[in-house]
C-alpha cells in the first residue's frame, strides 16, 4: 500500500480499529463501484458506494449501499424518517462534505449527518468503503465501520 494515509485512515487508527486499505489504478475520474470491485478483485456485494441525499425536512443524510445497487429513495426515506429524499448534486459533495465524487467516504465528512447501511452490509464478514480519495479504499468489520459514523441498517436498494 502506498504511504499516501487519508482522513480516514488516520480516524480509523485513532478510535482502534482495524482495516485493511487498498488501492487501484487511477486516472482523475471517478470510476464506477463495479469496476472499482473488479479492480481490486473483490466481490462486489462487499464494496459499497456513500450517497448523500437531502431530506424533504432540510437535512442531509448518508446511505451507504453496494456498488451494484441502486438506492431507492422511499426506502431511503423511511430509513431516515424523512417523508422523501433525493441525492445531492455533484456539484454540492465537496463543500458538504470534504470529499470528492469517487471519493466519498462515511468516515471523516466535515459533518456527522445520519447514516444509513444497506441491511446487506449484515451478510459479508468485510465491507469496502472509499478512504476519502479516489483510488483508495479501505476494509473492515461492518459492525466497526457502523458503531463508528453511529450508523443503522435498513433495507435501503431497489430489489432487482
Amino acid at each position: 500500500m502506498a504511504s499516501d494515509k487519508t482522513n480516514v485512515m488516520r480516524v480509523l487508527e485513532q478510535h482502534k480499529i482495524a482495516y485493511t486499505a487498498h488501492e487501484y489504478p487511477h486516472g482523475k475520474e471517478a470510476v464506477d463501484g463495479v469496476s472499482v470491485a473488479q479492480l481490486l478483485g473483490q466481490d462486489v456485494r462487499q464494496v459499497f458506494k456513500t450517497l448523500v441525499a437531502r431530506g424533504k425536512s432540510g437535512g442531509y443524510h448518508v446511505f451507504v449501499i453496494p456498488v451494484a445497487a441502486e438506492l431507492d429513495l422511499k426506502k431511503a426515506a423511511k430509513a431516515a424518517g424523512e417523508k422523501s429524499v433525493e441525492l445531492v448534486h455533484v456539484k454540492e459533495l465537496l463543500g458538504l462534505t470534504g470529499y470528492v465524487r469517487g471519493g466519498c467516504s462515511p468516515v471523516g465528512m466535515k459533518k456527522a449527518f445520519p447514516t444509513v447501511f444497506d441491511a446487506s452490509v449484515q451478510d459479508i464478514p468485510t465491507v469496502i468503503v472509499s478512504a476519502g480519495k479516489i483510488g483508495y479504499q479501505i476494509e473492515c468489520a461492518p459492525a466497526d465501520l457502523m458503531a463508528l459514523v453511529r450508523a443503522t441498517a435498513a433495507p435501503i436498494t431497489t430489489t432487482p
